[in-house]
């Protein structure tokens, strides 16, 4: 079997194949030019690239860097009744504005409906976010899923008046995103979902499946370059629903203490809340403090009282 080197620490513990490889700044996206979509998005969230710096970016863009007889643009969406589902949330990538404009490529685009994107699957996004706070390292991969046998409608291509690109996108029949979680002893937790590409209603965990169910169903391989029984075993049983809603718990927990610490820090230092020294000091309470005392004592040292 061909490997492709570990280039980028989200490669780490494997990579898939795919027609092209996209390397963004803080993820990397497996293209298919049958698709005319990604088969994968990765990304790794870690204490580094948690920040939050900025907003939401919203410039949706084709790119570039595909060939454009398989590439997506804007007028393919158009009136299409799908949004641009992402497949690495803008969330994700609030360090810096490029790393979240990057987010806005179509090759990170899926055509996704709305009542899956903007409800289940984002609380799923959201819920993988929190994942970073209870542990060190958390690796993502998502993609599209598309079943053999039943009937695939498009997107594009005469759909409106502005598309000229004579390019068509399948509409993915599902989504799968597989997490696999490092802790500090380096012991790993893995979690996998599939969600239908319609409303879904119920807790994130109710869809739960084996990773190699996924395997099977997208033809893909994932975690590759972790081998041997014990990671098999993983990969056939469904991950654990208690555990995960437990760390998830544990992130929201973590995240709401960050956040109130961040705002005490904006108000007290009369400084942005969304700035490179909010989000350092709120990593960082010890250093908070001594900052606030050693604040304090300046401004009792200038008092003419």
């Amino acid at each position: 079997m061909f490997e492709i080197p570990s280039l980028r620490p989200e490669t780490r513990y494997g990579i898939p194949t795919a027609d092209q490889l996209l390397f963004n700044r803080e993820y990397i996206v497996g293209y298919s030019y049958l698709l005319r979509q990604a088969k994968w998005a990765m990304e790794l969230i870690d204490p580094s690239n948690k920040a939050v710096l900025v907003g939401r970016n919203n410039v949706f863009r084709t790119d570039a860097r595909i060939p454009p007889m398989f590439r997506a643009d804007l007028a393919d969406y158009k009136a299409s009744g799908h949004d641009r589902g992402h497949l690495i949330s803008s969330a994700d990538r609030r360090a810096s504005t490029i790393e979240n404009s990057e987010t806005f490529l179509l090759s990170n685009m899926s055509p996704q409906k709305g009542e899956l994107n903007q409800r289940l699957w984002k609380e799923l996004e959201d819920e993988v976010r929190l994942l970073a706070f209870d542990f060190p390292e958390v690796y993502a991969i998502c993609g599209p899923l598309f079943d053999i046998g039943k009937p695939i409608e498009v997107i594009g291509n005469k759909m409106n008046s502005d598309d000229k690109n004579d390019v068509v996108i399948p509409i993915p029949h599902a989504y799968f995103k597989s997490i696999l979680a490092e802790k500090a002893d380096g012991k790993l937790v893995l979690w996998s979902f599939v969600m239908d590409n319609e409303k879904l209603e119920g807790p994130t965990t109710d869809y739960l499946v084996p990773t190699h169910d996924i395997e099977l169903r997208a033809g893909l391989t994932l975690w590759d370059r972790l081998r041997g029984e014990e990671m098999e075993k993983l990969k056939t049983k469904k991950g654990s629903a208690a555990a995960f809603k437990k760390a998830v718990a544990n992130g929201r927990a973590a995240s709401k203490v960050k956040d109130e610490t961040r705002k005490k820090l904006a108000q007290q230092l009369g400084i942005e809340e969304l700035s490179i020294a909010t989000e350092f000091l709120s990593e960082n309470p010890k250093l908070a403090d001594l900052v606030l005392e050693l604040r304090k004592g300046k401004s009792a040292e200038e008092s003419p009282l």
